[in-house]
């Protein structure tokens, strides 16, 4: 049972910030902010109200002779529905990350494997990328460098729309593939691996940058494309000089590379902070499953199986070309359920 003290408590919350943004008093953003987030909370609050004074009522109606027979066939339906509806409101209840509701920055880079390596970084980005079209999020390459054949060696993105950080930042990790890779002339599956990084996006007020903690450097663009690579000086590297983090941005223009580098640079930097906020809470408990660890291999896409494998959750689909088409709701949506099922026990413990 959730406890109606709470819960009255956020409800009359809600209710003094509508007020207050009537009548146009404080902060009218900041208020509009906590206004937006207890939004989907009270309305799960008063679906639950709502349901136990439906259950009250029948189980009064239960002493009139002439109700009886029609709370008898009520009462079982209303209770089924009450631990589906607890259930939800306690999820709208768990503690929320400031930065699931923004955008991200996307990085991906191949890791073992050569060649076959970049090239499966090139599939995980067009992935994303499809992913991202049924979203209707807005994605934007800032940066990307591919091989000869067609692989990526890096690429950074921009994946702009509403909580685009709460669903990506389950893809944080070693991704890897197991297949015949189209340079093998014998039919051998090789196993190779690419690297994906999900950075919330910050914002000047999420992360202050100290312009005496910059050395940026104007350089000639380079890689394929037309003319222009080979005769402008327009690619900028920002280096943070605490931290030895560099940033490199190559569009035709050189103040929009200063734009994008330091998007990027306040992305990384915090990053770094959030990971190093969330080290100092889960020291002494496992990290929860969106933490993040780059390091740690997260899934297997096994093309001669057509299988993918997500190996945090013990979850296997066999449809991998539709995985590889950007179908990867089935998996994200598994994934935050097994993440908000670990709060519950933790905070419930």
């Amino acid at each position: 049972m959730v406890p109606l003290e709470k819960l009255a408590q956020i409800t009359e919350r809600f209710e003094f910030l509508e007020a207050s943004m009537a009548a146009g008093s404080g902060d009218i953003a900041a208020l509009g902010k906590e206004y937006s987030d207890l939004r989907p909370v009270v309305a799960e609050i008063a679906e639950y109200r709502r349901l136990l004074d439906d259950i009250a009522e029948a189980e009064a109606m239960l002493d009139d002779p002439e109700m009886a027979e029609l709370a008898q066939d009520e009462l079982p339906g209303l209770k089924d529905r009450l631990p589906e509806v607890e259930q939800s409101l306690r999820i709208a209840l768990l503690p929320k990350d400031a930065a699931d509701a923004g955008s991200a920055i996307l990085e991906i880079r191949p890791g073992t494997g050569g060649e076959e390596a970049a090239l499966f970084a090139g599939d995980l980005l067009r992935m994303y990328q499809r992913y991202a079209e049924t979203r209707g999020w807005r994605f934007e390459i800032i940066e990307e460098a591919q091989t000869e054949l067609g692989g990526v060696k890096e690429v950074v993105a921009n994946v702009q729309g509403q909580g685009v950080f709460a669903r990506l930042k389950y893809e944080s990790g070693v991704h890897r593939v197991q297949r015949v890779p189209t340079t093998e002339s014998g039919g051998r599956i090789h196993t190779s691996a690419a690297t994906v990084a999900v950075l919330p996006e910050a914002q000047e007020v999420d992360i202050q940058i100290d312009a005496g903690d910059l050395r940026i450097d104007t350089m000639r663009a380079s890689g394929a494309g037309g003319q222009h690579v080979n005769v402008t000086d327009s690619a900028v590297r920002i280096t943070h000089l605490p931290t030895g983090l560099v940033v490199t941005s190559s569009e035709k223009s050189q103040h929009r590379n200063r734009e994008i580098a330091m998007q990027v640079l306040r992305a990384r930097l915090y990053d770094i902070e959030r990971q190093r906020a969330d080290a100092e809470r889960s020291a002494d408990r496992k990290a929860q499953v969106g933490s993040g660890d780059r390091s740690e291999r997260i899934r297997t896409y096994n093309f001669p199986q057509g299988r993918m494998t997500d190996h945090r959750i013990n979850l296997t689909l066999y449809k991998l070309d539709q995985v590889m088409q950007g179908d990867i709701d089935e998996v994200i949506d598994a994934l935050i359920a097994d993440d908000q099922a670990s709060m519950l026990a933790e905070i419930e413990a």
